[in-house]
């Protein structure tokens, strides 16, 4: 196995393979998160909501699960809020996906430890161009959540106003990583918005398209030049079809006169 060592010259300090870093990222963002939650800001009555629920719901944001111990709207402040949204982002794509990124785009130079640590990060099969790659993962992230944040925001500004524009970009992210976390407010998620073909179809579009993946999306987008599929891309596309299209009926079938 490849390790990475993170060494002075003089002094061999640890020696982590790259699966055990990413780990470790993910670990220090929700302790990060942790912190954060529990100050009392992060609160709306301005006490701290407590470690442990601090700490169960920077872990469910970070590794995108949607469970919460409290409302998200009327628990958290602003504060809080963006907390939470950071912690979804930044698990969504991964914190070592971040800080290559942000290496690229500052035109810091990435050794080959660090390409390797990219790689093992976005799950990708090549080594080759794999800067580039997640350049174009993260970039391609922001455009399809700043989408998404448009067509939510275009039904929820005029229900809220100008604090509409932070709803649809919220639930935009939210939905494209899949996280689940809603700040509707009073448990109520989506149930006022059964009738806004804008609102669940874009939540929808969002959640599959999060879902599915950049290898699959790659792999889309190079089909005028390979025209064929990997065998990852078809099993994924099968699986989600089977999954959307069964669940569908069995909703149709037993919850239609509900």
């Amino acid at each position: 196995m490849i390790k990475l060592d993170f060494t002075s010259k003089s002094n061999k300090m640890f020696n982590l393979g790259p699966t055990r870093i990413i780990v470790f990222s993910f670990a220090f963002v929700i302790l990060i998160g942790t912190i954060l939650l529990n100050l009392p800001v992060a609160s709306n009555n301005g006490q701290s909501i407590g470690i442990l629920n601090a700490l169960f719901t920077a872990t469910s944001a970070t590794c995108v699960t949607g469970l919460v111990v409290a409302d998200t709207r009327t628990q958290w402040s602003l504060f809080g809020q963006i907390v939470i949204l950071m912690l979804i982002q930044i698990g969504g794509l991964g914190l070592v996906t971040f800080t290559t990124f942000f290496s690229v785009i500052l035109r810091k130079k990435v050794g080959l430890k660090g390409m390797l640590l990219a790689q093992e990060s976005i799950n990708y099969f090549k080594f080759e161009g794999i800067l580039k790659i997640v350049k174009k993962v993260v970039i391609i992230t922001f455009i399809i959540e700043f989408i998404g944040a448009l067509l939510l925001a275009s039904r929820f500004v005029p229900k809220f106003g100008a604090r509409g524009f932070y709803m649809g970009l919220f639930h935009a992210i939210s939905a494209f990583c899949n996280a689940g976390f809603d700040i509707i407010g009073n448990y109520k998620s989506f149930t006022e918005y059964n009738n806004e073909p804008i609102v669940l179809f874009t939540i929808a579009f969002l959640v599959i398209i999060g879902g599915l993946g950049f290898i699959v999306w790659k792999d889309f987008y190079e089909y005028r030049i390979n025209k064929s599929f990997l065998l990852h891309t078809k099993v994924v596309l099968v699986i989600t079809m089977f999954l959307v299209f069964s669940g569908t009926l069995f909703f149709f079938a037993f919850e239609y006169n509900n």
